[in-house]
């Protein structure tokens, strides 16, 4: 018999309902997912003893490398990977019931920028479109259909077509979102810079390897010069979350009600801190419903109260991913 969870995280409008729904969502992901029972039991921290939101153990993401997060009884051969320099650098994150996903990111859509209808939507993510697995591909792909403008599409190398359909985008006055991979936007500027009135430019990450990682401040300083705009908008997205969070500018990010960042201390991984103090980014993601929705990152973070973040790096210690920027 599959293991079913007969709730649905996307009606969420409070913080005692989203504490509620994580408290039973942990019960059930303790028991159904062996490899998170496990760690759980590890640190004795089982739902006879978790009352509390605070209390609820956060499982390193690195164990979507080395193990099958899917929830007992649950059987499917899809998943989204992560980019990677090695297969087994490589993140998996099993996917059951895509509606769930596309539930997720489209309400998280339209809640922060209304309706696809409303875009013309251009992508420029080379780096993702080279490969096979990418969540954000799936995505964007889906949010380009939901558009339904007949420029709407994915540029890989094509810069200068993609100049021309934005040109001819900004004189007809068109509301436009440009997503696009760090290094991209900025190969993109450096060889055709433009001035945007009605344009809104996403970078959904780093460097992916092909030029050097830069902090926040100044990738978003070249680019908003480059693209002639006020503010660089940006996604705070995953392979192991289905859910994303979204900028609209300065690098300070908001979740959708069905998500929420806390920060762990770095020296006690256990211990959760207050607002503007950097630590270890922790991501409930209460859409992950059949894998794992409590999760450690390796990014470093602050909160800033009213559920708001930031990214400001990695831990030392762990691979560089494409959707994050390195502190010098």
């Amino acid at each position: 018999m599959k293991a079913m969870f007969e709730k649905n995280p996307f009606s969420i409008q409070s913080p005692d309902e989203f504490t509620a729904y994580a408290l039973d969502l942990f019960a059930f992901q303790y028991v159904q997912n062996a490899v998170y029972g496990q760690f759980c039991d590890h640190l004795g921290k089982t739902p006879a003893v978790v009352k509390e939101l605070s209390e609820i153990p956060y499982m390193p993401i690195s164990f979507f490398k080395s193990h099958a997060m899917l929830a007992k009884g649950v059987q499917t051969d899809f998943y989204f990977s992560s980019s990677g320099t090695t297969a087994k650098e490589t993140s998996k994150h099993f996917v059951p019931y895509l509606p769930e996903y596309e539930m997720s990111y489209t309400a998280a859509f339209n809640s922060f920028y209304g309706k696809p209808s409303d875009y013309c939507i251009l992508a420029l993510l080379p780096a993702y479109l080279e490969r096979e697995g990418s969540s954000l591909i799936y995505m964007v792909a889906d949010l380009i259909s939901k558009s339904e403008h007949p420029k709407s599409g994915f540029y890989l190398n094509n810069h200068l077509a993609l100049k021309e359909t934005l040109e001819s985008l900004e004189a007809l006055g068109t509301k436009t979102l440009l997503m696009g991979v760090s290094f991209a936007l900025l190969d993109f500027v450096e060889h055709h810079p433009i001035q945007l009135k009605h344009t809104t430019v996403m970078e959904t990450g780093g460097m992916k390897g092909r030029r050097k990682e830069m902090v926040r401040e100044a990738l978003h300083k070249q680019l908003t010069e480059g693209f002639g705009v006020g503010q660089i908008h940006s996604e705070y997205g995953m392979t192991e979350l289905l859910s994303q969070g979204y900028s609209k500018g300065l690098g300070i990010f908001e979740c959708p009600p069905w998500m929420k960042i806390s920060i762990r201390d770095t020296e006690d991984p256990l211990n959760l801190i207050g607002d503007h103090i950097t630590g270890g980014v922790n991501v409930i993601d209460l859409a992950n419903t059949y894998s794992c929705a409590f999760i450690a990152t390796q990014d470093l973070g602050k909160t800033h109260g009213n559920g708001r973040f930031s990214i400001l790096g990695r831990f030392d210690h762990a691979a560089i991913r494409g959707c994050n920027l390195l502190v010098p």
